[in-house]
Order: structure tokens, then C-alpha cells, then sequence
């Protein structure tokens, strides 16, 4: 005979045991099954091992969907303020890195440990190394699901099983592969909050100066981020390029300002008149670090005193630093994306539960739905509002 579970969750990562930590405190019976041997990997490697887990800013606006107002309902339902309370409640103490952004003091572990406790606590069971094979709607509705722990039968399926960022943690295509099985539409999918990768001559620059951070804005079309950026070995990183690389597209120009607030052209032509004499490099680097500075120089083939340096060249300078052309080749792809950009598309689903409108008792949470946040621990507060409504559900 089959296993019988009110609520069955394919996912133990952070949108799982949430949905499981709700739906076992409404008395349902739980069972959440993860193929991977650890729970929620992607908690743990978080933040840098401490867990960026939600924003005080979370709010729709910092999220891309095919539908932007699709996530105000779970939002209002369960906020921020609703997952730093369960935090708290669990003495994790935690504080605010910058922008809004919230980390444990400690270690990631402890939220892994509180989502744990809180599932243990209502009774809601997670298996761990068990492998779903199939899913199968029943007759008289509910799923039956083959999995190496052999088959269960369930009243509500939630699937939780994220996207494919960060593969070497087990992400698969598993969830995407049950909508579209069910008549659904997946969006299209690509690695989002990733950094960029460049060509030939563009790519020497950014090695020659790899280590190197700057504060700066980067734009592309109309949307603007102003945040650390690094320059690597591969090309381009840091939180305004991951940021931005959620709106780019393969072929797509980005536009970066190295120097905010700062209207370089200006800078070298009042030093010009004030000190003639001195060297453009030494103007230069009191704005920028000196090997960005120097490298620039190089790039437009400008230095030597500042009374030598004519118009134009001050104008090149200017647009070379407040208004730099870059052309990305690419990103370096789902092995360092944050996140995956598209999934479950949102037309199909309730706003209100996240179940499928046209199959009863199934429910997509998570990642794997085309909600996808800014960086700074907009995709976790996702991760806990989608899982509560739906395990207010389930």
C-alpha cells in the first residue's frame, strides 16, 4: 500500500520546510523530500556562510516577473517583519550589512536549524537522500509519487525545488519538468544575479586590474544600480554588476559610472586653471584608485601635466570614466548565478495559495516560480511569503 500524506513537499530548501514548518501547524500531516544528503545548501552558503536571509525593504517593486503585481498578495500576508519576528523568537541574533540587508551574526545554520526545529515542532517529516522518479494525478484527485522511498499518496503536492543555480548544490530541472507536464508554461530561463564576462582586449584590461573594487552606477536602459563593482578575472562583478545582470541580455550594451557624483570632466578642467603643473595622474587617482586611474589613462592615451592636456582629451577622460561603454559577452552562467531569472509562469497560478488554476491540489513555491528578486535577500523574504500562503493552503 502507499504511504498517505495530507502534504506532500518535493524540496528542502528554504521555501520547503517553510511551507512544511505551515502546513503542519495547521494539523495537516507533512512529508518533505530533498535527494540531496544535507538540508537547504543554499541557505547554508548564503550571505557568505551567515545568511542574507530577507530585506526590511522587501517590497514587489524590487522583483522582475511576467507579472509584477503577482507577489503583493503573498507579500501582505507574510513580510519581512513576520520572518525577522521567528528569528528573534529563536534568540539568532543578526544585523544590517548595508541597504536594508539582513545577516546572522553567527552562521546560516542557525536558520537552517530554526526552519528544522520549527518542522520537528508541528511534525512535519523531512527524508533526506530520497529521489522522486514520478508524479502521477490520481482519479479521485491528489498525486501519487514514486520515489526511492517507495510510493506515497498525497492530498496536495508542493513542489519546492528551486532552479538551477549553483548545480555542484543539486539544483535540477526537476520542478520545471512537473509543470510542464501538467500543461503548464515555464518562461524562458537564464542565470540571473551572475557576473559578467567579456572578450579579447576587454578582458586583459579587467585582469590587469582584478582585486580592484570601485563604488559605482551601472546602468542599463532605464533601470539604475549604484554598488560595489569588481573587476576580475573573468571581467566584471560585484553588486551592481550582479544587479544588473538581471535586466541585461545577450548582445546588450551596459553603461557604468566609476565615479558617482563625481563629474570627472569638471574635476580635470578646474584643476587645470588652479595647477596647471601638476601630473593628470595624481588629479586623477585622488578620485580613483590609482591603478584604475592609470589604466584608464593608458586606455585613452592621455597623461603628463594637466596644462598639456587639451579639451577634448579632458572630455574623452570624462566619458571614459562617468560614462563607460561596456559590451558583456556573456555571464559566467549557472555555476555562480544567485539565482535563476524566469520559471513557473504566474498566469497559471493563484496569487493568493500558489496553487496551479488548472490543477487542483498542486502548488509551485520558491524559485521556480518567475518571480525573481534584486540581490540582498529580496529571493529568501520569496521564498518564506510563497511557501506561507501555500502551505496556508496545501
Amino acid at each position: 500500500m502507499p504511504e498517505q500524506t495530507d502534504v506532500l513537499i518535493i524540496g528542502g530548501g528554504a521555501a520547503g520546510l517553510m511551507c512544511g514548518r505551515v502546513a503542519g501547524a495547521r494539523g495537516r500531516s507533512v512529508l518533505i523530500l530533498d535527494h540531496a544528503k544535507k538540508p537547504a545548501e543554499k541557505i547554508r552558503i548564503s550571505g557568505g556562510g551567515r545568511c542574507n536571509f530577507t530585506n526590511i525593504h522587501s517590497a514587489p517593486s524590487a522583483f522582475l516577473s511576467g507579472n509584477r503585481h503577482f507577489c503583493k498578495s503573498a507579500f501582505s500576508r507574510y513580510t519581512q517583519e513576520d520572518f525577522i519576528g521567528l528569528v528573534q523568537s529563536h534568540g539568532i541574533g543578526f544585523h544590517e550589512k548595508k541597504l536594508g540587508q539582513l545577516f546572522c551574526d553567527d552562521s546560516a545554520q542557525q536558520i537552517i536549524d530554526m526552519l528544522l526545529a520549527e518542522c520537528a515542532d508541528v511534525g512535519a517529516e523531512l527524508r533526506l537522500n530520497t529521489a522522486v522518479e514520478s508524479v502521477t494525478p490520481l482519479p479521485q484527485g491528489g498525486y501519487r509519487v514514486a520515489a526511492s522511498c517507495g510510493v506515497l499518496e498525497c492530498a496536495s503536492l508542493v513542489i519546492a525545488t528551486g532552479g538551477l543555480s549553483i548545480p555542484k548544490i543539486g539544483a535540477t530541472r526537476f520542478g520545471y519538468d512537473v509543470a510542464r507536464q501538467f500543461g503548464m508554461t515555464v518562461t524562458e530561463l537564464r542565470p540571473a544575479l551572475v557576473p559578467l564576462t567579456f572578450q579579447a582586449h576587454f578582458l586583459e584590461r579587467c585582469k590587469a586590474l582584478a582585486g580592484l573594487s570601485v563604488d559605482a552606477e551601472v546602468r542599463h536602459g532605464k533601470t539604475v544600480f549604484r554598488e560595489g563593482l569588481l573587476f576580475t578575472h573573468r571581467g566584471l562583478s560585484g553588486p551592481s554588476i550582479l544587479q544588473i545582470s538581471s535586466y541585461w541580455d545577450e548582445g546588450e550594451g551596459v553603461t557604468i559610472d566609476l565615479a558617482p557624483g563625481i563629474d570627472i570632466a569638471a574635476v580635470l578642467a578646474a584643476a587645470k586653471a588652479a595647477s596647471p603643473r601638476r601630473d593628470v595622474l595624481s588629479e586623477m587617482a585622488d578620485h580613483l584608485p590609482k591603478r584604475l586611474a592609470a589604466d584608464i589613462l593608458e586606455e585613452v592615451e592621455m597623461g603628463g601635466r594637466l596644462a598639456e592636456l587639451p579639451k577634448k582629451a579632458i572630455t574623452a577622460i570624462g566619458e571614459r570614466v562617468n560614462r563607460w561603454q561596456v559590451r558583456p559577452s556573456g555571464t559566467e552562467g549557472y555555476r555562480t548565478a544567485e539565482v535563476t531569472l524566469g520559471g513557473v509562469d504566474v498566469s497559471g497560478l493563484s496569487a493568493q495559495t500558489m496553487e496551479a488554476k488548472t490543477q487542483p491540489g498542486l502548488y509551485f513555491i520558491g524559485e521556480v516560480v518567475d518571480v525573481t528578486g534584486h540581490l540582498g535577500g529580496y529571493n529568501f523574504q520569496w521564498a518564506w511569503s510563497s511557501a506561507f500562503v501555500a502551505g496556508e493552503a496545501a
